[in-house]
């Protein structure tokens, strides 16, 4: 019988992506996200654009999802990107009003959340949006973290390291409903289909980013 549980299937997805996660953790991923605006208005306004793309996306799910658990799922995701938005925004504002004034995510989803947004079955949406964006998420986070580490701004890197520990435990959630929802070889193979091609996605787009600055993705330092 062939079994695959949530930290194993991770593990796969981890592994058939190591090196574009590797790459998307490295300390250029900021540079790609802000188009080197490394300011903490221009880093926050990035995360903040992050934040309301997943709410929009994980909203859009709970409003279409005909699976009970995974509809409850996705309005519970939605609820805290919500949440998370505002208290980036709000830190936004602290930093800089006439940014936090003038800032709007606007309606770009980007190519992660619009290949998220086609998503229909139960299954790739929990891979893609839950696993593949949040292993991505914790890798943007990490940097995040270590810029305001850098700039000792203790208040705004504890800010991060909650909004870290949260997608985290969202992805132990959709990890362990996963296990409930794949019931065979097919269901698995698809779910890890979908959570690596968003990593794949989240990388081109850096990956492009960084090439048109001039900037080589490759090198990981």
């Amino acid at each position: 019988h062939w079994c695959m549980d949530g930290p194993s299937f991770r593990a796969a997805v981890e592994e058939a992506r190591q090196t574009e996660l590797d790459r998307l953790g490295s300390n250029k991923l900021l540079v790609a996200l802000t188009e080197a605006d490394l300011t903490t208005p221009g880093v926050l306004e990035v995360a903040a654009a992050s934040e309301a793309a997943a709410r929009d996306t994980f909203a859009a799910w709970a409003d279409t999802e005909t699976d009970p658990a995974a509809q409850e799922r996705f309005a519970a995701v939605a609820d805290r990107e919500r949440e998370h938005y505002s208290r980036v925004v709000e830190s936004l504002r602290d930093a800089n009003p006439d940014r936090a004034a003038a800032f709007d995510p606007g309606e770009d989803p980007g190519p992660g959340h619009s290949y998220l947004r086609s998503r229909e079955r139960t299954i790739e949406r929990l891979a893609a949006g839950t696993v593949g964006r949040g292993l991505v998420s914790l890798r943007t986070h990490a940097q995040v973290i270590g810029f305001f580490i850098n700039e000792q701004d203790e208040r705004r890197a504890n800010l991060v390291r909650d909004l870290r520990a949260e997608t985290e435990t969202a992805m132990e959630d959709g990890l362990a409903l996963l296990e409930t929802t794949c019931e065979d070889e097919e269901g698995w193979d698809r779910a890890r289909a979908s959570a690596k091609y968003v990593v794949t996605v989240a990388y081109d787009s850096y990956a492009d980013a960084l090439q048109g600055m001039g900037v080589d993705p490759k090198s990981v330092c």
